[in-house]
């Protein structure tokens, strides 16, 4: 890379215009030392998300999809209005970058078979993010299940979530990474292409991370690289945790067979109809879906939330 590479800072918004102000304000110190061409790509917001984007920052490249086609087809937009350039750097809307950030990341992209970089997390409060992530499995949603994902994670660090907080104190490959903050390089771009629409929402950033893997390039977590992501909280929404749930059982589907597929479904099914009779109305939402034939063949997008 250059002294002084360029990035394409790519942000999604939706109904985003109160969150822009503070992460625009984390530009300079977050982006030091990078040319950094910024685009917001706005998934037909109704509360003036775009122009509050064209007000705080007149030198960015504005694009209206006309659409809500979720947070993969907002990727692809800005990637094709600006292009890669040496890294392709993707942002929610509720993360604000630590100073240096996408130095320390650029840093470990250059680490030889890396292909995406992600930073050390924090939550508005400043408590870590568990961001690292294993692959999926369906011996692993059933240890989920019986023993509780934080439990087993801070028993044996076996889930899928990396729970044990030291792991997080050095420089670490993972199988992905949650995708509010991710840089990815130019050549892991061209290697597997855009990022796939067909979710809508969930399990976008699972695929992209285990297709980057596939292709050769790992996910690097790079901890001397800070943002601060305060996160939606899928987890208390009904019709979030629902199409979650959906997704990570057709995201399976497409990369096993049938039996193990269907090993992991009827362990996500279980896990969720025991949450459902403990009465936690989002596992009631994931389970009324998981049991829809309808629902889980239709193709994803905003009506996946209603429940």
């Amino acid at each position: 890379m250059t002294s002084r590479p360029e990035v394409t800072v790519v942000v999604v918004t939706y109904n985003s215009a109160d969150l822009l102000p503070d992460l625009v304000a984390s530009f300079p110190a977050g982006l030091e030392g990078v040319e950094a061409r910024i685009v917001f790509v706005d998934n037909d917001s109704h509360d003036g998300s775009a122009e509050a984007a064209a007000r705080l920052l007149p030198s960015a490249k504005v694009v209206e999809t006309g659409r809500n086609g979720g947070y993969a087809a907002g990727i692809n937009a800005g990637v094709a209005a600006l292009g890669t350039a040496d890294a392709v750097l993707i942002l929610n809307a509720d993360v604000r970058l630590g100073e240096g950030c996408v130095r320390e990341l650029l840093r470990g992209l250059e680490v030889p078979g890396t292909g995406i970089a992600v930073p050390r997390l924090t939550n508005r409060h400043g408590e870590l993010n568990h961001s690292m992530r294993r692959e999926p499995g369906a011996l692993r949603t059933l240890a989920e299940t019986a023993v509780g994902a934080r439990r087993l994670g801070r028993l044996w660090d076996v889930g899928e979530f990396v729970y044990d907080e030291t792991r997080y104190d050095n420089e670490a490959i993972t199988d992905w990474a949650e995708g509010s903050t991710q840089l990815i390089s130019a050549e892991c771009w061209a290697a597997c292409g855009p990022w796939d629409e067909s979710f809508f929402l969930y399990s976008e950033e699972t695929e992209y991370g285990l297709r980057a893997r596939d292709a050769g390039f790992v996910t690097r977590y790079v901890p001397t690289a800070h943002a601060v992501h305060l996160e939606g909280g899928s987890d208390s929404n009904p019709g979030m945790w629902a199409l979650l749930s959906r997704n990570k059982v057709l995201l399976y589907r497409r990369r096993h067979g049938p039996v193990s597929s269907s090993m992991f479904y009827a362990f996500v099914v279980g896990r969720e109809a025991t949450r459902s009779a403990l009465g936690h109305p989002t596992s009631r939402a994931a389970l009324r879906m998981l049991l829809s034939r309808r629902r889980m063949r239709e193709p994803a997008g905003p009506h996946s939330l209603r429940v």
